[in-house]
């Protein structure tokens, strides 16, 4: 719709767009432009208009190309049908700038929120993460790139959705760019580094840019932030990505996001999956934990087999490949003593044979003739008398090995543990001691070379002070996964910063890395620093 005055309420502020969109009140000001809440008097409902407004300083063209770009932002909008995206309704034009119109979504930008609460927990993240990679992937399907994923164009709507906007800067596939001279076009500090070269950006792009607000969202800041945008383009571009701190289980996603080369980033599809899982309370594997995991030893080493003949002899250092004739006769020798050796083999056979049929003429040939039962051959413990007992192992030399040609059984690999303790909720600040529901907590993930297994272990603090002490014991059963973890909360009644690590001295004896936590009592409890009776003390809880 386009071409109506703006109309005038008497007696009011109020204005009427289009002969049909009545502005109520402002909901947000930017260097662009306002966005209004209005109601529709056609439908009688409420939505939200962006009013644009080019800034003084640019000339007609660029004027005219801000506004094009605004009409694309709608139309590329408009393509996308997704919950996580916000929807379009509308275009209309007045005084020769255009007015978009779109759904009006009650709640928050994700930037007030950080502002005003501070950096979120992993889980928390994981979740708004996931929705608006949902959207994001919507978006890509119909050929549409954000190019501006960043805290503030992330609305969090009372009814529980996350919402991407602000398409402004999109470019759809196959159309012409609208990108004025010289300029950056999105924020500096969550552009990808390909953009910042002038390489053609694709949905990798928008990927990294999800990967900095995941990481802002979680430590506070972002991680190339740096004092002039020019620096904070050189960060993007050439500065290795600081680990998070407070990341925990979000960390491989975080990582796997932010790597500088497109081709090597997280798939969406995986990334999503990841973060769901995060969300849930669950904890994935950067790719260098699972090829460490894939190889650590479970067993002694296999050796290499012995010739019946004796250990195969090396060949001597430096001695060049032989030559053919010499491989042949190699070869009709190797084959000779298999003979020999099959034909030793058997005549032992032979023998043992005839040995123990005189031996049972002899053991069951009595006076008279009758016939009495063979003696056992059960070997006794010098200096016993009696009948022979069964014993699972008795004393003394071990028996001879069977000469019935049966392989003996392999022997047991040996019992690993593996432990990796991560952060759920590094901080706490409140009155003392901190309830379980909010309290400093970490989960440790065992993963053991087999199962049948039985673990003990416990988590040891820095202080000695930990809120959970004793031993514990982790069962694996035979058929169950050999990966298990345990959630463990700490509920300190004093100030301070502490490490936390998990101690395990059956069926071996490890140690996992510790981590840190920080607990600030606003109120302390009025017995000196111990806890109350029957108040929250910690406790750890294994699942899955």
């Amino acid at each position: 719709m386009g071409g109506s005055p703006v109309s005038e309420v008497p007696g009011s502020e109020q204005r009427l767009i289009a002969g049909r969109y009545r502005l109520l009140s402002s909901l947000g000001q930017g260097g662009m432009g306002i966005v209004w809440r209005a109601r529709d008097e056609v439908l009688g409902r409420e939505v939200a208009v962006k009013e644009v407004r080019a800034p003084a300083a640019l000339d007609s063209p660029e004027v005219a190309r801000l506004y094009a770009r605004l009409e694309r932002e709608a139309w590329a909008a408009a393509r996308i049908s997704h919950r996580n995206v916000v929807t379009v309704y509308d275009v209309a034009t007045e005084d020769g700038r255009p007015w978009i119109v779109m759904e009006l979504v009650r709640g928050l930008a994700l930037s007030d929120v950080l502002d005003a609460e501070g950096p979120m927990v992993p889980q928390r993240v994981a979740r708004i993460g996931a929705e608006v990679l949902a959207a994001l992937r919507a978006a890509h399907d119909a050929g549409v790139l954000h190019r501006d994923v960043k805290p503030a164009n992330v609305l969090l709507a009372n009814d529980g959705r996350v919402v991407l906007t602000d398409f402004g800067i999109a470019t759809v596939a196959g159309s012409q760019t609208l990108t004025m001279t010289g300029e950056v076009v999105g924020s500096p500090e969550f552009l990808a580094p390909e953009r910042a070269l002038g390489r053609t950006p694709g949905p990798a792009s928008d990927l990294w840019s999800l990967g900095v607000l995941l990481y802002a969202a979680v430590e506070g800041h972002s991680p190339f932030r740096q004092d002039t945008p020019l620096s904070t383009l050189r960060a993007v571009v050439d500065d290795p990505l600081e680990p998070p701190r407070r990341a925990g289980p979000l960390t491989p996603v975080i990582e796997g996001l932010l790597r500088k080369e497109p081709g090597e980033r997280l798939p969406a599809e995986e990334a999503e999956h990841q973060l769901r899982l995060v969300a849930a309370g669950g904890t994935v594997r950067s790719p260098m934990d699972r090829y460490e995991a894939a190889t650590v030893p479970v067993g002694p080493p296999v050796l290499p087999p012995t010739s019946v003949l004796g250990p195969a002899s090396a060949p001597a250092e430096g001695a060049g490949p032989p030559a053919r004739g010499g491989a042949r006769s190699r070869t009709g020798a190797a084959v000779l003593a298999g003979v020999v050796v099959l034909l030793l083999v058997l005549g032992l056979l032979v023998y043992l044979l005839v040995r123990d049929n005189g031996q049972a003429s002899h053991g069951t040939s009595s006076g008279g003739g009758s016939s009495a039962p063979a003696a056992s051959h059960s070997a006794q413990a010098p200096g016993t008398t009696g009948a022979a007992t069964p014993r699972s192992s008795p004393p003394g030399p071990s028996p001879s090995p069977s000469t019935s040609g049966s392989p003996s059984p392999s022997p047991t690999p040996e019992q690993t543990v593996a432990v990796n303790v991560r952060v759920l909720r590094g901080s706490y600040r409140g009155t003392c001691p901190a309830p379980n529901a909010s309290a400093p907590s970490m989960v440790a993930m065992f993963t053991v070379g087999r199962a049948p297994a039985r673990v003990e272990y416990r988590w040891v603090t820095r202080d000695g002070r930990s809120s959970d002490p004793d031993w514990k014991t982790l069962s694996f059963a035979a058929g169950d996964p050999r990966t298990r973890q345990v959630v463990h909360t700490e509920s300190p009644s004093r100030s301070g910063s502490n490490e936390v690590h998990v101690e395990v001295r059956a069926p071996v004896e490890v140690a996992s890395d510790a981590v840190a936590y920080q607990v600030t009592c606003e109120e302390e409890t009025p017995t000196g620093g111990a806890s109350s009776p029957g108040s929250p003390t910690g406790s750890s809880s294994p699942s899955g």
